[in-house]
């Protein structure tokens, strides 16, 4: 009899042990409607494809799905397919088989994309290298004017409809821009009035309300308001996040809302706000028309950043029970840090010169003229002058030390940044944003060659000499200095010793 309650007792433990997101959802009565995630599984029995990738070199296109049922992506595959070559991240699918998949936005009222047609960018497919469990996935690293959405879905909440929503995002990739969401939104990505939205906000702009401190916060977006709590500017009870990794929960039933939140890596969830529906004209009764949006606001307002990894919306309020078990299935993924730097070592500490590998331009080196970065030919002979403008020195990146920035020999305190894609030297002004444009993470070299210096910021752009002129460019983007042509020898470069 013993061993019989042992075993049952086991078996008990081993199906909450494989239990998913959305397991545990449908077991609370609220079962996921959306599920999305680059990074696994929402689904204990899932096996199909998790995202979409198209690569550069050919448009080719190849669907990444789990290495087993409910198990992390298979990033192997990923790299091998785009190995020599850029992918974007095309279609981020639905697991709950209402295909309810994300893809690329269109304009809207706030804003037309910087791609054709107006539509958003897509991401980098490389863009947020994690581990979960040790296990290599890469979640959706996104710059200002990259957004995802779906107009047309199944089962998502409309009119004043409860409805939770959870998101996995990376609580140091944020910024003051409207607006980084996950949730619901209008269908005509056009601003319809109050209460028209019901979204999870991250970041840390002020327009609307804010939580405790600095920020960044976990606030609700409800379309011309950002909640963090009842109708007030700042609900001290909404903390600023500090950690790596964020759990962000947003839900709502008629005349009632809440915001959750903890570290996705580690402990419990926390409520910042449970209570009754902001008494601002339109939020009671809310007006949720069911669109799904990723990354951007619901009227395509572009401005904002961050990464995600997982999500889901469901049909119905969660318990906070059922919010618990989910998070402590998030804390038992194991979700870690690891680097974007590959190829030859670019060493924090060295003096380093960037010499292009383009067969037209391989006694040209990187340098700059003032402010302006391009390509000068420098040779033993050159001035002493031309020699420490075209060397640098490598430290430790301004907004990760996981990567690096570049500083001017010649003029000490100024480093290569960007600027409307275009590659300075300016003085480092001590702001995140010039932090961030001056961060660049060494990977091994497209054409075989060296490294290629990929943008932290934006990371499907890279170092490019066009014309002698270096930019941040994108194989096939929307700029000029973005063409396909030679794309992989201009954007790799040989890293030797500095002139002077």
């Amino acid at each position: 009899m013993f061993q019989f309650f042992s075993l049952l007792a086991l078996c008990t433990v081993a199906r909450l042990v494989a239990a998913a997101p959305c397991d545990i959802y449908a077991s609370g009565g609220t079962p996921c409607v959306a599920a999305h995630s680059t990074t696994r599984a929402l689904f204990s029995a899932f096996t199909g494809s998790l995202y979409q990738v198209k690569r550069a070199s050919d448009g080719a296109t190849k669907n990444i799905a789990p290495l087993s049922a409910g198990g992390v992506a298979n990033a192997a595959a990923q790299d091998s397919f785009c190995a020599g070559t850029t992918c974007l991240i095309t279609i981020i699918f639905d697991q709950t088989g209402r295909s309810n998949h994300l893809t690329q936005a269109p304009p809207g009222g706030a804003a037309q994309g910087p791609e054709a047609g107006g539509f958003d960018s897509l991401a980098a497919a490389d863009g947020a290298p994690v581990t979960l469990n040790g296990q290599k996935a890469y979640g959706v690293f996104i710059p200002p004017g990259t957004g995802y959405r779906n107009d047309a879905t199944n089962g998502i909440a409309t009119g004043d409809a409860s409805e939770g929503m959870y998101a996995v995002l990376d609580g140091t990739h944020f910024n003051g821009g409207c607006c980084f969401d996950y949730g619901n939104a209008e269908t005509s990505a056009r601003d319809t009035g109050n209460g028209h939205m019901e979204a999870i906000y991250f970041g840390d702009i002020t327009v609307w309300g804010s939580g405790a401190g600095r920020g960044p916060w976990i606030m609700a977006d409800l379309e011309n308001g950002l909640f963090s709590g009842f109708n007030v500017k700042v609900n001290t009870g909404d903390p600023s996040v500090t950690s790596r990794f964020v759990t962000a929960v947003v839900k709502g039933q008629p005349n009632n809302w809440a915001i959750r939140g903890g570290n996705a890596a580690s402990g419990a969830l926390s409520t910042a706000y449970n209570g009754v529906r902001p008494n601002a004209t339109g939020y009671n009764p809310m007006k949720k028309e069911g669109a799904i949006i990723l990354g951007i606001g619901g009227d395509n307002s572009i401005g904002a950043q961050g990464t995600f990894y997982e999500g889901v919306m469901t049909s119905g309020f969660p318990s906070d029970a059922t919010e618990n078990s989910v998070q402590a299935n998030i804390v038992a993924a194991k979700y870690a840090t690891t680097s974007r730097v590959s190829g030859p070592a670019v060493n924090v500490g060295s003096t380093v010169s960037f010499r292009a590998t383009t067969a037209c331009c391989t006694t040209r080196f990187i340098a700059h003229t003032g402010t302006a970065v391009n390509t000068q030919v420098v040779t033993s002979g050159s001035s002493s002058a031309l020699k420490l403008s075209a060397s640098w020195n490598v430290v430790t990146g301004l907004a990760n030390s996981e990567c690096v920035s570049f500083e001017s020999r010649d003029t000490p305190g100024s480093f290569i940044r960007h600027f409307n894609f275009g590659l300075l030297v300016n003085a480092n002004d001590g702001s995140k944003q010039f932090h961030e444009d001056a961060t660049f993470c060494p990977r091994a070299g497209l054409n075989g060659q060296g490294s290629s210096l990929q943008s932290w910021s934006y990371p499907t752009r890279y170092f490019r000499h066009f014309n002698n002129v270096l930019s941040i460019a994108r194989s096939g983007g929307p700029q000029t200095f973005d063409s396909a042509t030679s794309f992989n020898d201009d954007i790799s470069f040989v890293v030797g010793a500095a002139f002077a």
